[in-house]
């Protein structure tokens, strides 16, 4: 007979309990009420399938571990999404092992990635022999056939052989456009296939929110699905889905991937077809098509809403030839079918490109169309206006119990914005649960008493780095100063290398990859972090290393966002407030996020610095004071260090888990 919610819970509370079974055999585990009130909300939905549960777990509750253990001990089919692949690895490879053999447990565990995430045996041989690799990029793809032959997975994330932005990486991996699928000839040593089929026989599933939401588009499109069934859905970090289903549910289509099919036309046409010489005259108008748009739009900022653009005859022009040479390379490759795989699925891809162009085009009141410029490429975006009704019908056709949680969904004690953006009901069960620690004793707050500037006026950063000297200089450890903008970012990086004593290492994001910033910053122990949005969430160091964390200003989105204008006007157009609405609790949340980083376990001492005068000179600073954990604080740099020498003299003699 299935046990009740209410035994489960309770066997879940035990599990968790001081002397319990997890403590019992987990090193260092500590005991922790609010995440044993986690456990039992989420054995509680799990048992009472289909619900729904919003869970806010702030830092130091353990959410990892309240969700685990019940899902394991309920004995349903469960999926967990997470929002990074690191966080992704960490439960498969660490937290849901050790939770298994706590209980004594041996579900069967699944690892799923996006396809990209996987060698794939037909391309990497392409770009062995297609002759156009020299010199380093020769021995990397020796060492990746080495990999191939003796991986598992062929999961590239692990294998440390490239970097994720390599311009091997998509020629040695398959995405949806460009996998020859069941024509493939080496399709019985897919790994994606292997992936999918060990997901399929799995009691539990790790994912991550862009597969998650991947499956959920391919399933309303007809194609299937790529993950099981499943009996609950964890979304871990589910902060980060709503705008990572703008993206899913809606369209793009960018240069790149046009110059890329060219580029896979060629390698397949002269391995298998050298004859049909029309190919390349194909190949080579399409790609004069795509630098014609490039140049047209050299000029564009970063991201920009199309209709800044829509009446330029330059780039209507260029749209229309490169409509042109996409279906006159269409048809092109329809002569050459069944001369290979690989061209009769470039034709799709064609096809497909060519639909998504046509489609981007078309009127719509229910997206935005917008674009956005890098320095060699160029992407049209449609993003709905609101991804929530997708979500809520998406959710609705996989019936299960569906648990969303984060440290940061709730403002103040108010879920509404992030259900509403996750499509949920208004009454949806919700529970927030705060920190354990003992954050008026190990942290303090800093805020201007007086005499910062407005955030818009000239001079601004330079005071900002005026007001927290004492911080930057005084620390004993290291500490990030996170900004809003990296225009900001790297005003500060001139103003401070001029400042900062030689020993004191400077670290700009942009200047390494992301992970070598943070490796160099753990091993120095007292360098100074400066990042922008990449440095708000998803850190998480420990000790000394991180001990002070200053933000430049709230954290509002850009007003020149041409998906914010967007949704600004739509709630304008229904009588609402889009700062109170949408802006705010956004910038709020996004704080909340970027304050997290400072203290991670209950021996963490460290000083949270917010230079933005309008924390207390309007009335909406209240609104983010509220929604901070209650800091001791004080408006003197001099005296949080103080307050910090302290703390941490104090936490020193603290064994914490």
């Amino acid at each position: 007979m299935a046990e009740s919610a209410a035994e489960i819970a309770e066997r879940a509370c035990a599990a968790l309990s001081p002397g319990g079974i997890v403590a019992r055999a987990v090193p260092g585990f500590q005991p922790r009420a609010p995440q044993q009130v986690m456990a039992g909300l989420v054995a509680e939905v799990i048992a009472d399938a289909p619900s729904e549960l919003l869970v806010e777990a702030a830092t130091g509750v353990g959410k990892t571990y309240a969700y685990l253990v019940p899902a394991l001990l309920s004995g349903r089919r469960i999926l967990i999404s997470t929002g990074t692949k690191t966080l992704q690895d960490q439960l498969y490879e660490k937290d849901l092992p050790m939770v298994c053999e706590a209980l004594g447990q041996q579900p069967r565990l699944a690892l799923l990635k996006g396809r990209s995430n996987y060698l794939c045996h037909y391309r990497l041989e392409s770009a062995v022999t297609d002759g156009t690799a020299r010199g380093r990029q020769l021995v990397t793809l020796e060492a990746l056939r080495r990999l191939m032959r003796t991986s598992p997975t062929g999961d590239l994330t692990q294998a440390d052989i490239l970097a994720e932005d390599a311009p091997l990486w998509p020629l040695v991996t398959s995405t949806v456009d460009n996998c020859l699928g069941g024509e493939c000839p080496r399709l019985n040593e897919c790994f994606v296939a292997r992936a999918r089929r060990r997901a399929q026989e799995a009691d539990v599933v790790v994912v991550n929110h862009h597969l998650l939401l991947a499956d959920m588009a391919l399933k309303d499109e007809g194609f299937g699905e790529l993950l099981p069934e499943m009996d609950a859905v964890i979304v871990d970090e589910a902060h980060q889905l709503p705008e990572i289903a703008g993206a899913f549910f809606g369209l793009a289509v960018g240069t790149r991937a046009i110059r890329d099919l060219g580029r896979d036309v060629l390698r397949e046409m002269e391995r298998d077809a050298p004859d049909i010489v029309d190919l390349r005259e194909r190949v080579d108008a399409l790609q004069d098509a795509v630098a014609a748009l490039l140049h047209s739009s050299r000029s564009w900022p970063a991201r920009a809403s199309w209709s800044e653009f829509a009446d330029d005859p330059d780039v209507l022009g260029a749209l229309s030839e490169l409509d042109r040479t996409l279906g006159e390379m269409e048809q092109s490759l329809a002569l050459a079918e069944g001369r290979s795989p690989g061209l009769d699925q470039a034709r799709g891809r064609c096809g497909v490109l060519l639909e998504r162009l046509r489609s981007w085009a078309e009127e719509s009141s229910e997206t935005v169309p917008w674009v956005e410029r890098f320095t060699q490429s160029l992407v049209l975006h449609r993003t709905p206006l609101d991804a929530a009704r997708p979500l809520a019908e998406r959710r609705a056709a996989r019936p299960a119990s569906w648990i969303f949680t984060s440290a940061t969904l709730a403002v103040g004690e108010d879920f509404s914005h992030a259900a509403r953006r996750l499509g949920l009901p208004g009454d949806v069960r919700a529970q927030r649960l705060d920190s354990p620690f003992e954050f008026d004793r190990q942290a303090c707050l800093v805020l201007p008493e007086r005499g910062l500037p407005n955030p818009n006026s000239l001079g601004y950063t330079r005071a900002c780095i005026d007001w927290a000297w004492p911080l930057l200089n005084g620390n004993p450890g290291g500490g990030f100063f996170l900004f809003t903008s990296h225009r900001a970012l790297r005003e500060a990086a001139g103003l401070l290398r001029d400042r900062l004593p030689a020993e004191r290492m400077l670290l700009v994001q942009g200047e390494q990859p992301r992970g070598e910033l943070l490796s160099r910053f753990r091993a120095s122990g007292r360098a100074w972090l400066l990042g922008a949005h990449s440095f708000w969430e998803g850190v998480d160091i420990r000790g000394e290393a991180l001990s002070i964390v200053i933000i430049d200003r709230l954290p509002f989105a850009a007003p020149s966002d041409p998906v914010l204008q967007a949704r600004a006007a739509a709630i304008e157009a229904e009588g609402g407030s889009p700062f109170m609405q949408f802006q705010l609790p956004q910038a709020v949340l996004a704080l909340k996020q970027g304050a997290g980083r400072l203290i991670r376990d209950a021996r963490d001492a460290g000083i949270l610095a917010l230079c933005d005068p309008r924390l207390t000179n309007k009335p909406y600073g209240r609104q983010f004071l509220r929604s901070l954990p209650p800091f001791h604080q004080t408006s003197d740099p001099l005296s949080a260090l103080e307050f910090l020498r302290r703390a941490r003299q104090e936490r020193s003699n603290i064994v914490c888990a």
